[in-house]
């Protein structure tokens, strides 16, 4: 495990991973590399990923402006404006390296990271006049995506079953444009989405989080209504102490523990108190994906930096050395800054092509990690 994580980012992992997927004769990023870190061949790029290492390198121009983020942010930002972008202003889900049209819906995940990448470049690069595509982005989520039973349609078809994630997503965008824009409007989408959480997706009764539900968000039937990925009560269990420094309600803090709560005592590898965070679990805390992806791993050490810099950690918490000690211990090579995605149940590799979105979940985790000097 490196000693400084933010020399560690800056002289390894960025100049890697910049190398391997922002290609400046090819156009957008590469989306997936195989176990031999060499990239998976394939004319598709996405919005989502276009916009999600946007935030990756633009994060690591402000942890370090000498090295290469910024010229791989503004690579990434050149296609998410002029091949994922149409000539109607309207995000599409998918196009290919020329900018053809694979999947022409409008996705509300898509967008929240849209508007979380262009609010990064913003931060990193000094140029505001991406905030006026993030302001006409947040205009067509309100007009064409708004639902009148609280939050917005998944996409422009209209598909079913609705999700927390995208709207968890939004919240974290609202948020960085809220610093960044300095614009009210912003904090009040941000006060929306929160609303949101506490009216519909936070089920009180367990101190968890749903993931799928119908139009009227009540619990999807079947399975699905009682999923719950203990990756996503950390991540949430985040932002919400990221709501309360940024505003002052602390009245968010308490379904925050809670959540972490529920994370930490169903969530966790059992065999270990303090082991790698699960995939999936039930609203009983039922073990449903005894699988171990990289993210949630991420998310478990942005919510236990949080809780340590508010006052609300607890002894029984892992620490941040614990998850960072997991991540490097098991996932992240730290001579190369490649890494893997998954560890079975049993806790062995899963050897498979990675997907490169997944960075944005592990620079910020390290970039928070290094901004608390959570050394302990």
């Amino acid at each position: 495990m490196p000693v400084d994580i933010k020399a560690w980012i800056g002289a390894t992992f960025v100049p890697a991973w910049a190398a391997a997927v922002a290609d400046p004769q090819t156009p957008g990023f590469v989306e997936w590399m195989r176990p031999d870190f060499t990239p998976v061949p394939g004319e598709k790029r996405t919005t989502l990923v276009t916009a999600r290492l946007i935030h990756v390198f633009s994060h690591a121009h402000c942890l370090d402006p000498a090295g290469p983020g910024l010229a791989a942010a503004r690579h990434g930002l050149d296609f998410l404006l002029n091949a994922c972008r149409g000539p109607d202003g309207r995000f599409r889900h998918a196009v290919t390296v020329s900018g053809a049209v694979l999947d022409g819906r409008s996705d509300l995940y898509d967008l929240a990271f849209v508007l979380f990448g262009l609010g990064w470049y913003a931060r990193a690069s000094g140029d505001r006049s991406v905030l006026a595509v993030a302001d006409a982005v947040a205009g067509f989520i309100d007009a064409e995506l708004a639902d009148a039973a609280g939050g917005f349609a998944e996409d422009t078809l209209g598909t079913l079953p609705r999700r927390q994630n995208p709207h968890m997503h939004l919240l974290e965008a609202f948020l960085l444009l809220a610093e960044v824009a300095q614009g009210g409007a912003w904090g009040r989408r941000a006060e929306a989405m929160v609303a949101l959480f506490r009216a519909h997706l936070f089920d009180a009764e367990t101190g968890s989080i749903g993931e799928f539900f119908d139009v009227r968000w009540r619990p999807a039937p079947g399975a699905a209504g009682t999923l719950r990925e203990p990756g996503h009560h950390f991540e949430w269990c985040w932002l919400l102490h990221q709501h309360a420094r940024l505003t002052g309600d602390d009245t968010v803090l308490d379904p925050a523990d809670r959540l972490f709560d529920f994370g930490c005592a169903h969530g966790l590898e059992p065999h270990h108190p303090r082991g790698a965070a699960l995939d999936e679990v039930d609203r009983a805390g039922r073990v449903v994906r005894p699988t171990k992806l990289l993210w949630p791993q991420t998310e478990l050490l942005k919510a236990v930096v949080a809780r340590r810099e508010s006052g609300r950690g607890k002894p029984t918490d892992p620490t941040p050395v614990d998850v960072l000690g997991i991540i490097f211990g098991h996932y992240v090579d730290a001579a190369t800054g490649r890494w893997l995605n998954q560890l079975d149940a049993a806790g062995e590799p899963v050897t498979a092509d990675a997907p490169v979105r997944v960075l944005y979940h592990l620079m910020f985790a390290l970039a928070e990690y290094a901004r608390a000097g959570a050394g302990a």
